[in-house]
């Protein structure tokens, strides 16, 4: 008689006479919500930083770093504006290879 018993109550109270019911699917929708909301935050973040970092499909190219170097070198004076033009000409033909 105990085992019967035993048995009603956790059919009745626990989960219900009909089972789980719809809220059941509350718990995976939970988590599905909360990583694709992680994703959403932290991989533009991560992204971000790989444009400004330089690696990644978003970073810098080896002719995009070319040009910021050449840039700068500019900018201290240590090359003159035919000279800089010139290897920026170089540097943007030769980009594609």
């Amino acid at each position: 008689m105990s085992t019967a018993l035993a048995t009603g109550m956790v059919a009745t109270h626990v989960v219900g006479p009909w089972g789980f019911g719809w809220w059941f699917l509350l718990i995976p929708l939970f988590w599905i919500t909360l990583i694709a909301i992680l994703f959403a935050v932290f991989g533009r973040r991560w992204r971000r930083a790989a444009a400004v970092g330089g690696y990644g499909p978003y970073g810098r190219t080896p002719a995009r770093q070319a040009e910021i170097t050449l840039a700068e070198r500019f900018a201290k004076g240590d090359i003159d504006e035919t000279e800089y033009r010139a290897r920026l000409e170089v540097i943007r033909a030769n980009a594609g290879q």
